[in-house]
């Protein structure tokens, strides 16, 4: 799999730029702040429709502008796919697969699979828990729509009921007529919050299953001297909603656990105006040796632990029978000497790998392909990124 052809419109410091991409190493070589990893943002967000640097769409969009398109031919053994995704500032995104309108943006998803690397990856070894829930659920999202669906849809069920639960308190404080209307309309919520719930935690502990012997047999390669690593899910509702013995947990199972806690948890939950269980409370443990990497790892355990989330996370995609694009946003300037090795071993085998350093120093010399150089300039007063002359010695652009 590799994309052949990118388009931007106003995506990010990108007025325009349309990009002819092959299946091997590109490398774009810039000074920080003129605009290289927004290319390789560009990408990711075709394939997650997120981006891996803010949470909401409308720092994408260039500065003046209402919105931004993203173009993107993707190849995939044969087969030729063009979608195009218009990102707005406000309102709901549209998609366009081959030019025809997709009725959701989220239709698109598994059509473009791809793996990022990138320095806030640490976050997922060091961060909050939303870090970790992000790249699950990233890793879920692309193999389809009816994945990113139920999760979708769990956030909007869950922003209904926590705004219920905000004014819950005052009208069970009355009494009478308001107090059984709250009950009974949160009795209708909290089946829906479960069931979807369930359906979001079972597609997350079971993509965790798949992903596990992958994360820690590339920790192992890369720390071969440390301890094990492993990852474990840590639910909100208890420890009984993932099986002891690694099977698959049933969606339906899931749903009666998280049914019964709401009940137990409904007084505090009002008193307090938040949902307290659910996939939006869980959070993945990552493992070395017998304790929890957050808070005492070292640095370089935490970023060998990082890169094994991202080497397994290729692996992952490569057992279901796909090359995913590797793209690396400026990772070596931050690995030593051994985890570069190891990073340039592994992506030797990848059909397409985008790369982007601050200076080209930075590449290992093993690394072929063209090297494209990034650039800024000014025009009516406002700074947006170009593609200048490549780099001496390589091919263009």
């Amino acid at each position: 799999m590799f994309v052949r052809e990118l388009s931007l419109r106003e995506f990010r410091s990108w007025r325009e730029i349309d990009l002819t991409l092959r299946p091997e190493p590109t490398i774009f070589v810039g000074r920080n702040g003129f605009g290289k990893t927004n290319l390789l943002e560009a990408v990711g967000y075709l394939g997650t429709l997120r981006s891996h640097r803010v949470s909401t769409d409308a720092p994408l969009v260039h500065s003046g502008s209402s919105s931004a398109t993203v173009t993107g031919t993707v190849e995939n053994l044969g087969r030729e796919l063009t979608v195009q995704l218009q990102i707005n500032a406000e309102g709901a995104n549209k998609a366009t697969v081959n030019g025809a309108p997709s009725r959701r943006s989220r239709d698109i998803l598994g059509i473009l699979r791809s793996v990022m690397f990138a320095p806030e990856d640490l976050l997922l070894v060091r961060g909050d828990p939303s870090d970790r829930r992000r790249f699950i659920d990233e890793l879920v999202a692309q193999r389809g729509p009816r994945w990113a669906a139920a999760r979708s849809d769990y956030d909007r069920v869950l922003r209904q009921r926590s705004a219920l639960l905000k004014t819950a308190g005052s009208a069970l404080r009355r009494g009478g007529s308001d107090a059984e209307s709250v009950i009974s309309t949160l009795d209708v919520w909290d089946g829906q919050l479960a069931d979807l719930g369930g359906q979001v935690t079972a597609a997350r502990i079971e993509v965790l299953r798949q992903l596990r012997p992958h994360v820690t047999e590339s920790y192992a390669s890369i720390a071969p001297h440390s301890r094990p690593a492993t990852m474990r899910y840590r639910a909100a509702a208890g420890p009984e909603v993932v099986a002891a013995d690694d099977a698959p947990v049933s969606a339906d199972d899931i749903t009666e656990i998280l049914l019964t806690r709401l009940r137990e948890l409904r007084d505090k939950e009002i008193d307090r105006g938040v949902s307290l269980v659910g996939p939006h409370r869980d959070d993945l443990d990552i493992v070395l040796g017998d304790e929890v990497a957050k808070g005492f790892a070292s640095h370089g355990e935490s970023w060998s632990l990082a890169l094994a989330l991202r080497l397994g996370s290729v692996e992952l995609v490569r057992a279901e029978g796909i090359e995913p694009v590797i793209m690396l946003d400026d990772v070596f300037a931050e690995l030593d000497a051994q985890r570069r090795a190891q990073l340039v071993a592994f992506t030797e085998t990848a059909e397409q790998l985008l790369i982007t350093a601050a200076v080209g120093e930075d590449i290992p010399d093993t690394i072929g392909g063209r090297r494209v150089s990034v650039g800024v300039v000014e025009d009516n007063g406002t700074r947006h990124s170009v593609l200048t002359e490549p780099t001496a010695g390589e091919g263009g652009a």
